[in-house]
């Protein structure tokens, strides 16, 4: 992962040149070859293979015919560009894997929707499941309009696929926190979900999160970022990196969908977050199961270890409450307590 990920990817034009480049001059020759079988004009220069196209269609067709064409292999070698005229090629032309550019152009209404940042917020009350009085909100990305509809994690697996994970998380992130400035009075919490995958060198990566935290007014201590992988960790000391980032910036972090496995358990004392949320699997009718409430009993007693405050994801029901209330779970977050809103429609209460 580079720098090159976090930016805004750029548009395709409606007409115009899309070049492919190959260190594999056979592979230049055959592309040159697709071109001419395609009843495109093609150019050939160097490692490059380029060819003018009418419109979009044209471009998503030739794509899907070189998918058919060549092997993993080849099509791993390729990688690609579009410009308005071929004029605009020079040395500091971007280039995105072929995937990624197929991606982009099969799904280009959720391309569109990251790159023009079509997105907003909606926030879910967290509350003390002592007073019942809100602690906080949890923050969620929605679709900006009814004319850009999108399901959440059908847009972070898109943007997974097409290589724009990484600019979407560090944008989503930013909106909330500027959406939360004069929403969510001050002192209350904003939990904030984040990818690890995403970031590849806390300290610059995150250096657009806390400027945004900073220029919107946002008290650092009221910010809490979710790792969203609790379960997926591949590499738990870049992991501790990033939090550590967060926490010297006097942000807290929780770790999400946590199980009662041994594992994810251990995971916990190693990485000491401040807050720990509770999977709502193990939430959920854990009234009518023992062995779930033994579970959110275990993760109580480990959290309590090293000090983190436990939240329970999920509650729909009064008796799920008051599980976790006898358990010593102090936060609660779900249905029974309130479904997410708009952020906008919070500000109201804060003035």
């Amino acid at each position: 992962m580079s720098c090159s990920q976090c930016r805004p990817a750029g548009d395709f034009p409606e007409s115009g040149f899309f070049h492919i480049r190959t260190d594999h001059p056979v592979l230049v020759e055959s592309l040159m070859n697709l071109f001419k079988e395609h009843g495109l004009e093609g150019i050939h220069s160097g490692n490059v293979a380029s060819a003018k196209y009418r419109n979009l269609i044209e471009l998503q067709d030739f794509m899907e015919k070189s998918l058919e064409t060549f092997n993993d292999i080849a099509v791993g070698s390729y990688y690609c560009s579009v410009t308005s005229t071929l004029e605009e090629m020079s040395v500091f032309t971007p280039w995105i894997s072929f995937q990624h550019f197929y991606e982009r152009m099969k799904h280009i209404d959720l391309y569109e929707i990251i790159q023009q940042q079509l997105f907003t917020t909606h926030s879910q009350p967290i509350v003390s499941l002592q007073s019942e009085e809100i602690y906080g909100y949890e923050f969620l990305l929605r679709p900006l309009s009814e004319e850009n509809e999108f399901k959440p994690y059908e847009l972070f697996q898109f943007a997974e696929r097409s290589g724009l994970q990484a600019l979407l998380d560090g944008n989503a992130r930013m909106t909330s926190i500027r959406n939360s400035s004069g929403a969510v009075a001050p002192g209350l919490k904003r939990f904030i979900n984040f990818l690890p995958s995403s970031i590849y060198d806390p300290k610059h990566c995150l250096a657009t999160t806390f400027k945004a935290a900073a220029e919107a007014g946002v008290d650092p201590n009221d910010l809490v970022f979710e790792v969203v992988e609790t379960e997926e960790i591949a590499d738990i000391n870049h992991l501790k990196s990033i939090l550590t980032a967060y926490q010297e910036q006097g942000m807290k972090v929780a770790l999400d969908d946590l199980g009662a496995g041994h594992s994810t358990l251990s995971v916990l004392k190693e990485l000491k977050p401040d807050y720990v949320k509770i999977d709502r699997k193990i939430i959920s009718f854990c009234d009518e199961n023992s062995s779930k409430e033994d579970m959110i009993q275990q993760i109580v007693e480990v959290a309590r270890e090293i000090g983190a405050v436990v939240l329970a994801e999920g509650i729909e029901r009064k008796e799920e409450a008051a599980i976790a209330l006898r358990c010593g779970v102090e936060l609660a977050q779900g249905y029974y307590f309130g479904r997410p809103v708009p952020t906008e429609s919070l500000a109201a209460a804060v003035q």
